[in-house]
C-alpha cells in the first residue's frame, strides 16, 4: 500500500504541474492536430521519458540534502520559494493568450518529445520543492526503493497528462484561451497557498 500511496503522489504531482496549457502541451495538441495520433502518442511518451529522470535527479538532491539536518530548515524555505516562483509563473502565463494550431516539422516524435523535455527548466525545482513539501509532512519516504515507486507514478502522470491533451484535442484548441487562463489562475493560487501554508508552518 505504501509503494502505491508514493506512486500515486507522483503521478498526480506530475499530472496537475503539467495541467497548464505550456511549451510541452502544446506541441503534444499541435502534433495531435496537425501530424496525427500516433506521432503525438511518440512525443508524449519521449517527453514522459525525461520527466522520469528530472523527478529522479530532484528526488536524488532531496535525498542528499534530507541526509544532512543542518540543511533541513533552508530547504522547507527554498520550497517555499519555489511555490512562489511557481505560482508567479502560472499567473504570467494565465495572462497570456495561448495559439495551439500551428505548423509542425517533420522528423522523429519520440525524441523531439525527449528534446524539448529536457529543456524544461522548472521540472527539476518543481520536483525538488514537491518532494520537500510532501516529505516535511510524511507524505513520502525519500529513500529507496519508494522513491523509484515515486518517480515512475510522476513519469506515468505526465504521459496521462499529455494523453489527455491528445484525446479532447479537438475540444481544447477550440476553447484554449479559456482553458489557459483558468487552469494558470488556479495553479497560480494553489501554488501561492501552499508557499503560505509551508511558510506559516516554518515560522510557527
Amino acid at each position: 500500500m505504501i509503494y502505491f500511496l508514493h506512486f500515486f503522489y507522483g503521478l498526480i504531482m506530475a499530472y496537475f504541474g503539467l495541467i497548464s496549457p505550456g511549451m510541452l502541451n502544446m506541441t503534444v495538441l499541435k502534433t495531435r492536430l496537425n501530424v496525427g495520433k500516433i506521432e503525438s502518442v511518440k512525443f508524449a511518451l519521449g517527453a514522459a521519458v525525461i520527466v522520469f529522470f528530472q523527478a529522479g535527479i530532484a528526488l536524488f538532491f532531496a535525498d542528499f540534502l534530507i541526509d544532512n539536518p543542518k540543511v533541513i530548515e533552508f530547504l522547507k524555505m527554498a520550497a517555499v520559494f519555489v511555490f512562489f516562483i511557481l505560482a508567479i509563473f502560472f499567473f504570467i502565463l494565465s495572462r497570456k493568450k495561448m495559439e495551439a494550431k500551428r505548423k509542425i516539422s517533420k522528423g522523429n516524435y519520440f525524441f523531439k518529445g525527449m528534446a524539448m523535455s529536457s529543456v524544461n527548466m522548472l521540472a527539476i525545482p518543481f520536483y525538488l520543492g514537491i518532494s520537500i513539501y510532501l516529505g516535511s509532512v510524511n507524505k513520502i519516504i525519500i529513500e529507496q526503493p519508494y522513491i523509484f515507486f515515486f518517480i515512475f507514478g510522476a513519469a506515468t502522470g505526465s504521459f496521462s497528462l499529455f494523453y489527455t491533451y491528445i484525446f479532447f484535442a479537438n475540444v481544447i484548441s477550440k476553447k484554449i484561451s479559456f482553458v489557459a487562463t483558468n487552469i494558470n489562475i488556479i495553479l497560480s493560487l494553489l501554488f501561492l497557498s501552499l508557499g503560505i501554508f509551508t511558510l506559516i508552518k516554518l515560522i510557527g
